[in-house]
């Protein structure tokens, strides 16, 4: 089967991979959306936040060879239970048809002006 790290370009040292091939699926890291990778400028609200990770789940699924027509199963985590219906209204436009299986908990998330984060696997043979 093996295993395949998903690299990419100019994205900052962290320790652990934006992504893995494994066989037939992909397994996308937590993507997050409170600052623009490119600038480092941060973004705010919940709609802007869930675009800027569902981008970065495309960026990495468009590395792996993968679409988001691809994804089977996500997990939303979302700092605000009341940032839900907004949130769905963002995510329905990536997702808008075949959706995949998804899972939404809302954690304490780590950065204090992160309000989601967004992971996936996709299914890609």
């Amino acid at each position: 089967m093996g295993k395949k790290v998903i690299k990419i370009p100019d994205s900052p040292a962290l320790p652990f991979s934006p992504g893995i091939k494994a066989g037939d699926f992909i397994f996308v890291s937590g993507q997050v959306g409170y600052e623009n990778p490119a600038t480092g400028e941060k973004i705010k609200g919940i709609e802007a936040q869930t675009r800027q990770c569902l981008e970065g789940v495309k960026q990495v699924l468009l590395a792996a060879d993968s679409s988001l027509s691809d994804v089977v199963k996500v997990n939303v985590y979302l700092k605000n239970a009341e940032d839900f219906s907004r949130m769905n209204e963002v995510y329905r436009s990536y997702f808008t048809e075949d959706q995949p299986a998804r899972c939404t908990v809302v954690p304490d998330l780590t950065m204090p002006d992160m309000l989601i984060e967004i992971e996936c696997i996709a299914y890609c043979p």
